[in-house]
């Protein structure tokens, strides 16, 4: 028997877009509201965890910005090359640019030699003209590019659009390093809130996770009252349900989920957009390969998939840590505290109980502090931490089943 051609319709992946985007109206409905300002107040700052969507809404954003009269530049990932200096930093925002008004041609007057006065000539707005125009300016990094960017404002107000969105993800990356003299963050914040309060309407959208809030406030303190916070947490029960069976519908899928098997994906995804569509694509991928005939999809190999997760997601974040680094991290899985939050004091007194040799407080801080730089903790408030990867604990848990050993 011949069996049946199906497409998958599930796409995990970094920041690969869904079939359908599911629980996010809410905010799309907030980026909306700041298209709509008459001078740039507030500025998009999207944040939480690895695996809730942050890459995917700001490319959703994209088409919606461009609809309602929006140039878009970036969506570009803030390496941390761009971090090594400001001049990085403005190459990268130029080059950008420069795509989008590379087919904008404006009238020049400029002053010829000789007895023929001024003569009109048509410039294009492309790369090597922003940089020109950047290199003659005197003054500052500042100084030059908002230059630059209000020059190009006015080139662009000729195109009856309504502004710019300079949109970057992995912006956590991005960060002042006072040691060598550079200041990238800061030169960024610095143009954008000076431009804006000249009335000139770029917007800076800014995707990363919840550290870069961090990032921002130890730049500028004025960042409060500079960005809006959108924090992408985990879907609801009615949420990842419809991130299941959408897609399914979409594409008419002939192999549904029972009841049953939503159930386990809603369970152990913890309602992680990522997750979600990590398990029911291997799930799939399973179902298609082991029958032939439709069918209804009633049991997940739950504890495959799993493993299968571990090795592809959480493996190469444990890589990066030390040994004492993952006594930390043991300890932190086995509070049963799972995503929440969780404090020094706590976990020095839970590493009496699993640590032959326990930590002390400044141990311990000094260890957060690294694991926050690795991007796997990140500080909620004062005194308080979590992981920044979703469901990270549960992973630890599984590791330790593994290699049991309770007290090490």
């Amino acid at each position: 028997m011949t069996q049946l051609v199906f497409k998958n319709p599930y796409r995990p992946g970094a920041g690969h877009m869904p079939l359908h985007l599911a629980g996010r109206e809410d905010d799309i409905a907030k980026f909306k509201a700041l298209l709509n300002q008459e001078t740039i107040l507030s500025n998009p700052l999207i944040t939480g965890l690895r695996g809730v969507g942050k890459t995917v809404l700001l490319e959703t954003l994209k088409p919606i910005a461009i609809r309602e009269g929006w140039l878009w530049v970036g969506g570009t990932e803030l390496s941390e090359s761009v971090s090594v200096s400001e001049d990085n930093l403005v190459i990268r925002l130029l080059a950008d640019l420069s795509i989008v008004t590379s087919g904008i041609t404006q009238t020049v007057v400029e002053e010829s030699a000789g007895f023929s006065g001024s003569q009109p000539k048509n410039v294009v707005w492309s790369y090597n003209r922003l940089m020109h125009l950047y290199q003659e300016t005197p003054g500052l990094h500042s100084d030059k590019l908002k230059a630059v960017l209000e020059a190009v404002a006015v080139a662009v107000r000729h195109l009856n659009k309504k502004g710019i969105v300079f949109a970057y993800d992995e912006a956590q990356n991005l960060a002042d390093n006072a040691s060598k003299d550079r200041y990238p963050m800061s030169l960024l914040l610095d143009v954008f809130q000076s431009i804006q309060r000249k009335g000139v309407p770029f917007m800076l959208a800014l995707t990363g996770l919840p550290t870069i809030q961090t990032r921002l406030t130890e730049a500028r303190t004025y960042t409060e009252r500079m960005f809006h916070v959108i924090f992408l947490d985990r879907l609801s029960a009615k949420e990842t349900r419809e991130a299941i069976e959408v897609p399914l519908q979409l594409t008419q899928c002939p192999f549904p989920f029972s009841e049953k098997s939503i159930n386990t994906v809603c369970e152990i995804s913890g309602g992680y957009p990522f997750f979600i569509q990590f398990i029911c694509k291997e799930a799939y991928d399973t179902w298609v390969q082991q029958h032939e005939n439709e069918g209804e999809l009633s049991a997940i190999p739950v504890e495959e998939i799993l493993r299968k997760l571990d090795s592809d997601f959480f493996q190469g974040r444990w890589g990066l840590v030390t040994d004492r680094q993952r006594d930390v991290l043991k300890v932190i899985a086995q509070m049963g505290i799972n995503d929440g939050e969780f404090t020094v004091s706590e976990i020095v007194a839970a590493s009496e109980t699993y640590l032959i040799k326990p930590f002390a407080s400044s141990r311990v801080s000094a260890i957060l502090t690294s694991l926050t730089r690795l991007g796997l903790i990140f500080r909620t408030r004062h005194g308080k931490y979590c992981f920044a990867v979703p469901m990270f604990g549960k992973f630890v848990l599984r590791h330790l089943e593994d290699a049991p050993d309770l007290i090490w």
